[in-house]
């Protein structure tokens, strides 16, 4: 898998991914992440998420990154927001009140670029990932975010019976990749309702992540 898979996705608008309503486990968990209005919000490999006009109409600032441009512009067209364009070495910035979406490879997004981030939503990062690009992304997102607590929405099912993307993520593959950092708390795990893709019975886990002693 490579960029060159979403973008097609994005062009050919195959985006059956993209969630018409806000996700309820965002909406029922979000306050545990103990945030203040204006704190800022990183969704990574955002597309044109609904959760970002669910956060936006909240109070909190919203920052993001994503590979397609087409998906970005559709974003603030959806938005009805006019952004500043700029650019940033290899990343491009959309940019308007309380709104930064960085255009790019992730791996190409500094902390320095990013800018403080006081929290994560991370429900279609982790599993768009296949298994050998998510150990480097998980490390990533760490650096970047200086540890940022985060909300985060894993789909766990029988890999051999179905391709991802979205891949399965078990929950030892969680603690794997973020027990070091943070204390995990498994928030829900519910069966997908009609299952996944029609195919394959699966589970969704939500997952709260903090930093230990926070």
């Amino acid at each position: 898998m490579d960029a060159h898979f979403w973008h097609q996705k994005w062009e050919q608008n195959d985006i059956a991914f993209h969630e018409r309503d806000t996700n309820p486990f965002l909406i029922k968990y979000f306050d545990l992440l103990s945030l203040s209005k204006n704190n800022r919000v990183f969704l990574p490999l955002c597309g044109k998420t609904i959760a970002i006009h669910w956060l936006l109409s909240n109070g909190y600032r919203v920052v993001g990154s994503e590979l397609s441009e087409i998906a970005i512009k559709q974003l603030f067209s959806e938005l009805a927001i006019e952004p500043k364009i700029g650019a940033i070495n290899e990343i491009r910035c959309y940019s308007a009140d309380n709104i930064d979406i960085f255009v790019g490879d992730i791996f190409d997004l500094s902390r320095g670029v990013l800018g403080r981030v006081d929290a994560i939503y991370d429900r279609a990062a982790l599993v768009a990932l296949p298994e050998t690009m998510r150990n480097r992304y998980t490390a990533h997102l760490i650096e970047i975010t200086d540890r940022a607590p985060q909300l985060l929405i894993c789909l766990d099912y029988d890999q051999s019976l179905l391709d991802g993307p979205p891949f399965s993520v078990t929950d030892e593959e969680v603690h794997r990749h973020y027990k070091d950092a943070y204390d995990l708390t498994l928030l829900a795990s519910v069966d997908v309702v009609g299952r996944l893709k029609g195919k394959c019975p699966a589970k969704e886990h939500v997952w709260l992540l903090k930093q230990r002693g926070v």
